[in-house]
């Protein structure tokens, strides 16, 4: 696979809109994790694997002026979950980036993303001939992490403004889903930061990962 042609036909959006209830209202990806903020982590891992980032966010917070990314913001009122962060990657990626075919999500508290997940998730669409793809790991499948056509963007939002839906399995379910799973050796690529003490693990985790590299594709 031509991983730079790839790189170029994708773009990515980080789903910074969270409430992080758990994390008693904290922005999380502002979070120090040895130095360096949840976000900073992230963008770091997703930004070579795509052509651009943007940040999908439902607020105004100094952290967009550190990052300076372009945002996404939710275009739904109350805070209506990660499936309408979805929905404003796909509308800011169709407005900004014309004839670019999909995007990518992630959650802004997930810093140790693998670096080959975009390809791996095309690979997945491509070899299953499905319409979108989503990660797992550990047996589990994480909704959140996916890689999504433009072209259905119309159809989310008619389901999340008419029909009411949100969650992402719930909509998803409509479609055929690939699924690109990864190892959880030496640390799992996926761990997310949702509660004070997961900050705590995190570290530890940077230091068990060391030069390994997380999320190696499982065959």
């Amino acid at each position: 696979m031509d991983v730079t042609a790839l790189r170029n036909d994708v773009a990515g959006t980080v789903l910074a809109g969270g409430l992080a209830r758990r994390m008693g209202g904290r922005d999380k990806g502002m979070l120090d994790l040895d130095g360096r903020s949840l976000l900073d982590h992230v963008i770091a891992r997703l930004r070579p694997q795509v052509r651009m980032v943007a940040l999908n966010v439902n607020d105004d917070v100094p952290r967009l002026d550190s990052t300076m990314l372009s945002t996404a913001p939710d275009m739904l009122p109350g805070h209506p979950g990660p499936l309408a962060g979805v929905l404003a990657g796909l509308d800011w990626t169709f407005a900004n980036v014309p004839g670019l075919y999909w995007i990518v999500t992630v959650p802004t508290d997930t810093p140790f993303l693998p670096v080959d997940l975009v390809e791996r998730l095309f690979t997945a669409v491509k070899d299953s001939g499905a319409d979108l793809a989503c990660a797992a790991s550990a047996g589990r499948r994480h909704p959140v992490v996916g890689l999504w056509p433009v072209h259905l963007r119309n159809e989310l939002r008619q389901a999340l403004i008419m029909e009411g839906v949100r969650k992402i399995d719930a909509w998803t379910g409509r479609y055929r889903v690939a699924e690109a799973s990864f190892s959880d050796d030496p640390v799992d690529p996926f761990f997310n930061v949702n509660r004070p003490d997961d900050l705590a693990t995190a570290r530890v985790l940077l230091t068990r990962l060391g030069c390994h590299e997380p999320g190696v594709a499982v065959p």
